[in-house]
């Protein structure tokens, strides 16, 4: 069946991206540096853009297009729309840090399109070998990301270290889709699915397969004990790309978790459920246990986001809709979480000093009240203190697991959770309590300082009123 622009209509977001991103990058090629400006501001009006185009071709129904390689469905929408506006965010935060280090290049926002780009193509993805294109597109992209300052002795040790260990999980996910294709024959995931469900299925086979899989996932949402890139990585990267690598890819291993457990090794359940148990709470208990040790918030907040992988795959593991709903809704709190906390990083640097110790937090209050009650709304969401968003995500997390008989699993993410909020609250108490060892007045553009308000108050908004987003998610996994 010959190809035509209006067959193509469901992968019209990622044209949108792909289109802006190379036309982006040849004409930054002719800017100097005082019209980077520009370079910026296209690159925003791509990701709105991408956001109209996504809302554009959204329906109820599912559309399949490129023999079964890409799907548009309501899961797909929901979770690109987000996914842009997290992107949208982590560009605004990071121009007022790129311009006071000499680093506002437009290698920055090429490199980000690019990546938001494979995000797409995997929440998109209808086959094994189109989630793994798109996933390789985003973590070429991040490994030149986390490189970005090359001044920097930090940045390319941590690039280093996060390619080696993503080159070696890349590979045992190619490892495991090669051994789910030798059983089955097929690489789209509604063929692999019903090929399970069929007695001849090698079993002994795709188990093994399963379990390479189930790395790859993992090392892609920093699970234990595959998370050794983690901390490194947050605290070696500037603090805008340490923003991009722990908010929006959370939006894509989910979708990832989703397009290969459920969509397409949905009748293994029985066996990828067992594996994501033990990973939840390994990961909520190393994450929480040692984020109390950290000084280095950066670090902190990467162990705090092992925590919270933790609770996307109580979600999943529940194998029911309602718990789906729920990962989907914390996985997109996360993001929004997270963007909102290193925002008030970057907030807090300025020229030579990066604001990366919980230290340097102390007496933000009395420099700006209204950005500490932003982070405060920031860190009690974080910590599931009510009336935030963040705890009717782990509210909706253990509903679904106590709603399948797992009482006592969801006690134990209850526990951890009791200890995570210590050292949250430690870092409101520096905040609040401590007198400021800084009085320099906040430096950011200005549309910096509006979105980090507009992202703290969305915490707040969605914690009142969390049937809003709730009823999207419901509705995109049903």
């Amino acid at each position: 069946m010959p190809l035509d622009l209006h067959s193509l209509m469901p992968a019209l977001p990622e044209m949108v991206l792909l289109a802006a991103a190379s036309a982006i990058l040849v004409l930054d090629l002719f800017l100097e540096d005082r019209q980077r400006v520009v370079t910026y501001v296209l690159s925003l009006v791509a990701l709105v853009a991408a956001i109209a185009a996504a809302l554009m071709v959204r329906g109820d129904g599912t559309q399949i297009i490129l023999a079964g390689s890409f799907i548009r469905d309501p899961l797909a929408d929901a979770l690109k729309v987000a996914m842009y506006v997290i992107g949208l965010l982590a560009f605004v935060y990071a121009r007022g840090y790129l311009e006071s280090r000499a680093l506002f290049k437009g290698e920055y926002y090429v490199l980000g399109l690019f990546a938001i780009l494979g995000m797409s193509v995997m929440i998109s993805a209808g086959s094994f070998l189109t989630a793994y294109l798109g996933l390789e597109l985003l973590a070429l992209s991040l490994y030149a990301l986390v490189a970005f300052d090359r001044d920097s002795g930090s940045g390319p040790e941590a690039a280093m270290k996060y390619f080696v260990l993503g080159a070696l999980a890349s590979g045992l996910l190619l490892y495991g889709i090669s051994m789910v294709y030798g059983a089955t024959g097929a690489l789209d995931f509604a063929t692999v699915n019903r090929m399970l469900r069929s007695v001849d299925a090698e079993r002994t086979v795709l188990v093994f397969g399963l379990v390479f899989v189930v790395i790859g996932i993992a090392f892609k949402f920093g699970a234990v004990p595959f998370h050794m890139w983690v901390p490194d990585v947050y605290q070696g990267a500037p603090t805008p790309v340490t923003l991009f690598v722990g908010s929006a890819p959370k939006i894509a291993a989910f979708a990832l978790a989703m397009r290969m457990l459920v969509d397409g090794l949905g009748p293994l359940q029985a066996d990828w459920q067992g594996m994501l148990l033990i990973l939840a709470v390994l990961s909520m208990a190393l994450g929480n246990v040692v984020a109390i040790a950290q000084t280095n918030i950066k670090r902190m907040l990467a162990y705090s986001t092992i925590a919270h992988v933790g609770f996307i795959f109580l979600g999943l593991l529940s194998g029911t809709t309602d718990g789906r709903a729920a990962a989907m809704f914390y996985a997109i709190v996360y993001a929004l979480m997270a963007a909102g906390g290193f925002g008030v990083l970057i907030l807090l640097s300025r020229h030579g000093f990066d604001a990366e110790n919980i230290d340097d937090l102390r007496g933000l209050n009395k420099r700006s009240s209204w950005y500490a009650a932003m982070m405060m709304l920031i860190l009690f969401s974080m910590a599931g203190v009510p009336p935030t968003a963040g705890f009717f995500a782990k509210l909706f997390v253990l509903k679904a697991v106590i709603d399948v008989d797992m009482v006592l699993l969801a006690g134990v993410a209850v526990f951890f959770s009791i200890i995570g909020a210590f050292y949250y609250l430690r870092v409101i108490k520096v905040m609040y309590f401590d007198e400021p060892v800084e009085t320099a007045p906040l430096q950011a553009p200005g549309e910096a300082k509006w979105v980090l308000s507009l992202n703290g108050l969305s915490i707040l908004y969605l914690g009142i009123f969390p049937a809003s987003l709730l009823s999207a998610c419901l509705a995109a996994v049903a």
